[in-house]
């Protein structure tokens, strides 16, 4: 059985909503003390759009989610969990607040 040792929660955006994002997500590091990565102007990784990753702790993800989901103003949000499987966590286990983003998942398959 896997072990969920975080969650990371990306916010996406592009240049008209960067400034929003930047508020959201400083907030969720004003609110929950969580590690906020770079505000990433291209897509990197598996997403899709611009996007910044949130480190959240697995005690604080129901807060934080609910908080997200509450202060997102119709931004896009990718949840998933942490357990070292990136396939699975990003294809099988995620959990999108606002609408769900085709992922470039050809890198977890090398």
């Amino acid at each position: 059985m896997p072990v969920i040792r975080s969650y990371h929660a990306h916010v996406y955006y592009d240049a008209d909503s960067f400034e929003q994002a930047r508020e959201l997500c400083e907030g969720a590091v004003a609110k929950f003390g969580i590690p906020m990565g770079r505000m990433h102007q291209k897509p990197v990784g598996p997403h899709p759009d611009w996007s910044c990753q949130l480190t959240v702790a697995t005690c604080l993800i129901g807060e934080v989610i609910g908080w997200l989901t509450l202060n997102r103003k119709g931004l896009n949000v990718f949840v998933h969990p942490d357990t070292g499987d990136d396939l699975r966590d990003h294809r099988d286990r995620a959990i999108w607040l606002g609408e769900d983003r085709p992922l470039k998942l050809d890198q977890f398959y090398r």
